[in-house]
């Protein structure tokens, strides 16, 4: 299923996604930093959802107190919570 995220406290407005069953695909970030953001995309494809939220839950940016990889995480749980 495709989800949309809207993002808090991040340079970042959005987060796309799909998810097939809990592994995530095509994540596309609107706003942010281009090139970090296309990475983490391109690092999170195929991954589950829990492993994602291993990986990039509770990084911050800067003295913000959460980050557009922590908003991911987020995104993720939210939407899996809902296919639950």
């Amino acid at each position: 299923m495709h989800y949309s995220y809207t993002t808090k406290g991040t340079c970042s407005s959005e987060i796309e996604f799909d998810l097939d069953g809990d592994v995530v695909h095509n994540v596309q970030f609107v706003g942010g930093c281009n090139g970090n953001l296309k990475a983490i995309s391109s690092l999170v494809d195929g991954l589950t959802v829990e492993q994602v939220v291993d990986k990039v839950k509770g990084i911050t940016c800067g003295f913000k107190s959460t980050s557009c990889s922590d908003q991911l995480a987020t995104a993720l749980l939210e939407a899996l919570d809902t296919v639950q």
